[in-house]
C-alpha cells in the first residue's frame, strides 16, 4: 500500500518505482514492453500453402494484372515477344525455368510503371505432334483432313495442360488472347512474310541435297537434327583405279604399273552415286608404293604417315607434285564398270582425316553438289523417300534400306572387286532426326528452299546492332549463319502451312505470285489452312486471279502437297504478334540459336532489313543435381507439378508452392546448365522461410502503426533512422536492401520494444521500418509474387482493394539522401566492428566503451551521433550495442586493468570523392559497472533489478 502511494507523488514516485523492481521484477513489466504482434503466419506448409497461393491468385486478381496493365496510361512500354514453347505434351521443367525467367522482368517492368507487351504463344504444326497424334495409326488409311483433324485435338489438349500450369507457376497474362501458329489469322500473316520474301527472289524450288529422314519421310532443317555422338558407322578406304593418269603425271610415272586414286567414306552406300574425285588444288599429293604388295596409291603428302600407320605398312614416295597437278585425270568407277568420273578440285577438301581424296556424290552431299553444280555434273538420287535404293540403282541394291543391308551390299561389291584396301567401325558424330531419334541421310529432293546465303551479310549487320546476353552466345550465332547457305522450308506431311503454290498438270511449272498469294492468304485468314483441302481450287485461282497472273484455266493446275518447315512457322512470329518494329528481348533456351533466334532474324531481315530484337537472353538448360540430362529412363526427370504439389508420397515429395519454383529460377544462373533437385528446392524453401520470418518481423513491429498519419518527417528521425532511408534511395533497385536494413533495426529493437507507443523515437523507427517493407516486398514481388501479396494484405498504409502490383515500384524521396549522415553511421559501424572483434564470443551490451578520436572531420560526424560526452541511451550507444559509451579525444591514463583496447582507421569520401579524410580512432571497452534493468534488459540500470532511467521515465509519463 505505501509502494501504491508513493508512486502518486512526483518527487518520489521515480524511487517508488525503482523499489517495485526488488524481486522477481523482470515479470511485473512483460505488459509494458511492445512486443511484435501480427497474424502473418510464420509458416504456410503442406495443402494450406497450395490453398493460400490460388487464394491469393484470385484476391490478388493474378489474372487480370495483364490487361489492367495495358489499359493504364504509361509513358514507356516493354515488349518481350514470348518464343512459342512446342504443343505437344505436359509442360516440364525447362517451361518453367523459361517462363518463369520472362515473367519476372515483365512483373519488374509493370511495378517500374511500363506497360508490358507479352502475349504468350504455341507452336502447333509439324511432324512430332502429327506422330503422337497418329500413335500406331499410320497415315496410309487417313486423308490429310483427317490427320490435321487429330493433329489439332492432340495440340489443343497439350496447349491446355501447358497453359493451366503456367497460370498456376503465376505468369503474367492474358491468357485468353494468345497466339497459336495454327490460327488462320497467323498463318495468313505468316504467308504475307512469305509472300514478300518470294518477291525478292529469296525463296525458290530447286533440285538439291537436304537432310531427309527415312524414319518422318521429310526433309529437315538443320534445328531439326540432333547428333548421336556415338553413331558407328563402316568406315572404308577404297580404291579407284586411274585410267587416265593426268598430263604432269603421265610424264614422271615411266614403269610404275597401275595407280589408284584412295579415297576414305563412312557413307559405303553412296559409292553407287559418285560422279567425281575431288583434290585440293594448294596441297601436295604423292604417288606411294605399299611395302607389303607394292600396290601404287595416290594420296595427300601429308596424310602419309597416319596411312601407313593405320595400314601397318611403309609407304614409300615415288613422285610429289601439286595438287592442281592433277587436273584431267580420270578413274574408273569401282561398283559400276563402264563409268568414269574425273578428278576435280574443291575448296571443301579437307587434311585432317582420310587420303586428301574425296569421293563426291552430288545427290547425298552439299560440298559435293556444290562440285556438281561447278562442273555441270549429272545429280542422280537413286534413294527414296524410305530410305532404300530406287530402280535407277543395280538389281542386287533395289529396295534395300542404305542405312542397313544397303550399305551392307554395296561393301559387299567392293569386296568382290578388290576396291577395299581397309575396313573398320568409326565412332562419329551422326545427325539424326530429332523427333524419331533415328538417323538421317543426305538425299537429293527438289524443295522449296530460302537463300540464306544472300540474307547472311544483312542479317551479320542487324545481329551486330543486337544486345545479346550473355555476350559468348553471339559467336554461335554468327557460326549457325555461316555455315548456312540455304534453307529447305518445304516438309512432305500433312500438318502444317500449306506452301500456297499450284503447279501446272503437264509441264509442272509453279504458279506462286504476289496475286495467288495474297488471295490464299486472306482466304486462311477467314477459313484457316484446312480449305486448303476442303476449298476447291477454284476458291483460290479465281479469275481475277488468273488473269493478274496471267495463267491458263483453272483446270491446268493441282495444288501443292507440301507444307512449310516449323521454323518458318514460328520465325514469322514478329509480323503476327508484335505491334511494333522490333521486340525489346527474346528470352529462350540455347538451343534456340540456331531454332527460333536464326528463323526469326532471317525472316525479319529478307522483309524489313532489321533484326526483329533488340537484346537477346539465351539461358541454359534445366539439368538434374549431378548436372545430367533428364531422362525417364534415368528416373531423375523433375516435373513441375509435383513440385508445386507433391508427389505420392509427400514424405519423399513435399508440396513446395510456386514460389519455391519461382525462386529457384531466380536464384539460379541460367546462363549455364541449372540444376534442379530435392537439395535445391529445399534450400530455396529455407531461403524463402528466412525472408517470410524477416517480413514478419517487419509486419509485427508496424502492429497499429498507419504511416498515412503516424509517419515522422524525415527532418525529424534520429540520425540512424535518417540513414536507412539514405540507404534505402541508394539501393532501392537492390533485394540485398533488406539484410542490411534489418541488422540496424534489430540492434534498435529497444526503441521499438521500450519507448513510449507514440514517442518520436518509436514512430521515427516504425516510419522507416515500413518504408523498408514495402522496399523489401517490392523487391521481391517479381520473384515471389505470392509472398509479396500476401505481405502487402497485411500491411498498413493502404486500401483492403488495394494489390501491391498495382501500386508501382519502390517509392523514395530525394531529401533522404544524407552522405554526411552516411559517413557518419558508417564510420561509427566501422569503429562497432573494432570493438567486436576485441571481444570475440562475448555479449557487446556487457561493456563499456571509450572511444578516442582526434579533433577533426570524423569527430565532428561521430559527435552527431551522441550529443553528451557519456551516454548509455544515444544513437553511438545503440550503434555500438554496449551499455554506455563516452566520446572523447584522449585515451583516460587510469584505465582498468581489465580493459581491452583496438584501434583502427575510416577514410570519410564526400562530395564525390572532393573531400577525403582518413582518420584513426581507438576503443577501450571495459566490463560494465551498470546493472541489468529488468524491463529493457540493457546493462544501463545504476543498482541491481531496478529499472534504468530510459524505463522510469517511460513508466512514470504512462501513468
Amino acid at each position: 500500500m505505501q509502494s501504491i502511494a508513493l508512486l502518486r507523488f512526483g518527487g518520489v514516485a521515480r524511487w517508488g518505482l525503482r523499489c517495485l523492481c526488488s524481486g522477481d521484477a523482470a515479470g511485473r513489466y512483460r505488459d509494458t514492453v511492445l512486443l511484435p504482434r501480427t497474424d502473418f503466419p510464420m509458416r504456410v506448409n503442406g495443402p494450406n500453402l497450395l490453398e493460400r497461393e490460388i487464394q491469393i491468385q484470385q484476391k490478388c486478381g493474378f489474372d487480370q494484372l495483364y490487361t489492367w496493365q495495358r489499359e493504364k496510361k504509361a509513358k514507356k512500354e516493354y515488349c518481350l515477344h514470348d518464343g512459342p514453347p512446342y504443343a505437344n505434351g505436359d509442360p516440364h521443367v525447362g517451361h518453367a525455368l523459361n517462363k518463369i525467367l520472362k515473367d519476372i522482368r515483365n512483373r519488374f517492368e509493370v511495378l517500374r510503371g511500363r506497360q508490358v507487351h507479352y502475349v504468350p504463344g504455341w507452336d502447333c504444326h509439324g511432324l512430332p505432334i502429327e506422330l503422337k497424334a497418329l500413335g500406331d495409326l499410320g497415315t496410309n488409311e487417313l486423308t490429310p483432313l483427317q490427320i490435321r483433324q487429330k493433329a489439332r485435338e492432340f495440340a489443343e489438349r497439350a496447349i491446355s495442360r501447358q497453359r493451366a500450369a503456367f497460370q498456376r507457376w503465376g505468369v503474367m497474362a492474358h491468357w485468353e488472347n494468345c497466339y497459336y501458329t495454327f490460327d488462320g489469322k497467323y498463318e495468313a500473316a505468316q504467308l504475307k512474310v512469305f509472300q514478300e520474301m518470294h518477291n525478292k527472289g529469296l525463296i525458290y524450288q530447286d533440285y538439291k541435297p537436304v537432310f531427309w529422314s527415312p524414319s518422318s519421310r521429310t526433309a529437315l532443317a538443320e534445328a531439326e537434327l540432333e547428333y548421336n555422338p556415338e553413331h558407328v558407322s563402316r568406315a572404308l578406304y577404297i580404291t579407284f583405279p586411274l585410267l587416265t593418269l593426268p598430263a604432269k603425271l603421265a610424264a614422271k610415272a615411266g614403269a610404275w604399273g597401275h595407280v589408284s586414286a584412295l579415297i576414305w567414306t563412312t557413307q559405303p552406300w553412296t559409292i553407287p552415286a559418285n560422279q567425281a574425285v575431288c583434290y585440293m588444288p594448294k596441297v601436295q599429293y604423292s604417288v606411294v608404293k605399299r611395302a607389303d604388295n607394292e600396290q601404287l596409291l595416290l594420296v595427300a603428302s601429308e596424310r602419309i604417315n597416319s596411312l601407313a600407320s593405320m595400314l601397318k605398312t611403309n609407304l614409300e614416295s615415288l613422285a610429289t607434285f601439286a595438287g592442281s597437278d592433277l587436273e584431267g585425270g580420270v578413274c574408273q568407277h569401282p561398283t559400276i564398270p563402264a563409268k568414269q568420273v574425273s578428278l576435280l578440285p574443291a575448296n571443301h577438301v579437307t587434311m585432317t582425316k582420310g587420303t586428301g581424296l574425296v569421293h563426291t556424290a552430288p545427290a547425298h552431299g552439299m560440298e559435293d553438289y556444290g562440285v556438281a553444280t561447278h562442273f555441270n555434273l549429272p545429280v542422280e538420287c537413286m534413294v527414296d523417300e524410305e530410305g532404300r535404293f530406287t530402280e535407277l540403282a543395280v538389281p542386287e541394291l533395289q529396295k534395300k534400306s542404305v542405312m542397313t543391308e544397303g550399305n551392307a551390299t554395296v561393301i559387299s561389291m567392293l569386296q568382290a572387286v578388290g576396291a577395299i584396301v581397309k575396313e573398320e567401325d568409326c565412332v562419329h558424330s551422326y545427325p539424326y532426326d530429332w523427333r524419331t531419334k533415328q538417323p538421317v541421310v543426305i538425299r537429293a529432293s527438289k524443295q522449296w528452299f530460302i537463300n540464306t546465303a544472300s540474307l547472311k551479310d544483312k542479317a551479320k549487320d542487324a545481329l551486330q546492332k543486337v544486345r545479346v546476353i550473355p555476350e559468348s552466345a553471339r559467336s554461335s550465332l554468327l557460326a549457325v549463319l555461316d555455315r548456312r547457305t540455304y534453307w529447305c522450308i518445304s516438309r512432305q506431311r500433312s500438318w502444317g502451312v500449306p506452301i500456297p503454290v499450284f503447279y501446272h498438270k503437264e509441264t509442272g511449272e509453279p504458279l506462286l505470285n504476289k496475286h495467288s498469294v495474297t488471295h490464299i492468304a486472306k482466304v486462311f485468314s477467314e477459313k484457316g489452312s484446312d480449305s486448303w483441302w476442303t476449298e476447291p481450287v477454284e476458291t483460290f485461282l479465281t479469275p481475277e486471279v488468273l488473269q493478274k497472273s496471267k495463267a491458263g484455266a483453272v483446270s491446268d493446275y493441282v495444288r501443292g502437297e507440301d507444307v512449310l518447315d516449323i521454323w518458318f512457322d514460328s520465325g514469322a512470329s514478329w509480323a503476327a504478334v508484335l505491334p511494333d518494329p522490333r521486340a525489346d528481348s527474346y528470352v529462350e533456351g540455347k538451343d534456340q540459336v540456331g531454332g527460333w533466334f536464326q528463323s526469326s532474324l532471317l525472316t525479319s531481315v529478307a522483309v524489313r532489313n532489321k533484326a526483329p530484337y533488340k537484346a537477346l537472353v539465351v539461358h541454359g538448360f534445366a539439368v538434374s543435381e549431378k548436372g545430367e540430362k533428364m531422362s525417364k529412363s534415368v528416373g531423375n526427370v523433375i516435373d513441375p507439378d509435383v513440385v508445386i504439389n507433391g508427389g505420392k508420397d509427400l514424405s519423399v515429395s513435399p508440396p513446395y508452392g510456386a514460389d519455391v519454383l519461382r525462386w529457384w529460377v531466380a536464384e539460379s544462373n541460367v546462363f549455364s546448365e541449372v540444376q534442379i533437385g530435392p537439395n535445391t528446392l529445399n534450400a530455396a524453401k529455407d531461403s524463402i522461410n528466412k525472408l517470410r520470418n524477416t517480413l514478419r518481423f517487419l509486419l509485427g513491429n508496424l502492429q497499429g502503426f498507419d504511416p498515412r498519419s503516424q509517419a515522422v518527417d524525415p527532418k525529424q528521425m534520429h540520425y540512424v533512422d535518417q540513414y536507412m532511408l539514405h540507404v534505402l534511395r541508394e539501393f532501392s533497385m537492390k533485394v540485398s536492401l533488406s539484410n542490411r536494413c534489418l541488422h540496424h533495426f534489430l540492434i534498435f529493437s529497444l526503441r521499438l520494444y521500450c519507448d513510449p507507443e507514440d514517442s518520436l523515437g518509436r514512430r521515427s523507427c516504425q516510419t522507416v521500418l515500413e518504408e523498408i517493407l514495402d522496399g523489401v516486398s517490392r523487391s521481391i514481388a517479381p520473384v515471389l509474387p505470392h509472398l509479396a501479396e500476401e505481405v502487402y494484405l497485411h500491411a498498413p498504409g493502404h486500401d483492403e482493394v488495394d494489390t501491391l502490383f498495382r501500386s508501382g515500384w519502390i517509392k523514395t524521396s530525394s531529401v533522404w539522401r544524407r552522405p554526411g549522415l552516411e559517413e557518419a553511421v558508417e564510420g561509427a559501424c566501422a569503429i562497432r566492428d573494432s570493438f567486436l572483434s576485441s571481444i570475440p564470443g562475448r555479449n557487446a551490451a556487457e561493456y563499456e566503451l571509450i572511444i578516442v578520436i582526434e579533433p577533426g572531420l570524423f569527430f565532428e560526424l561521430i559527435e552527431s551521433l551522441q550529443e553528451e560526452p557519456t551516454s548509455t541511451c544515444s544513437q553511438l550507444t545503440e550503434l555500438m550495442m554496449a551499455s554506455r559509451t563516452t566520446l572523447t579525444s584522449s585515451l583516460p591514463r587510469d584505465l582498468p586493468s581489465d580493459a581491452v583496447t583496438s584501434t583502427g582507421s575510416f577514410l570519410i569520401n564526400l562530395e564525390g570523392g572532393m573531400i577525403r579524410e582518413e582518420s584513426s580512432y581507438s576503443v577501450a571497452a571495459m566490463p560494465t559497472s551498470l546493472s541489468r534493468c529488468p524491463r529493457c534488459r540493457q546493462y544501463t540500470s545504476d543498482e541491481p533489478d531496478c529499472l534504468c532511467p530510459r524505463c522510469q521515465t517511460v513508466l512514470e509519463n504512462a501513468k
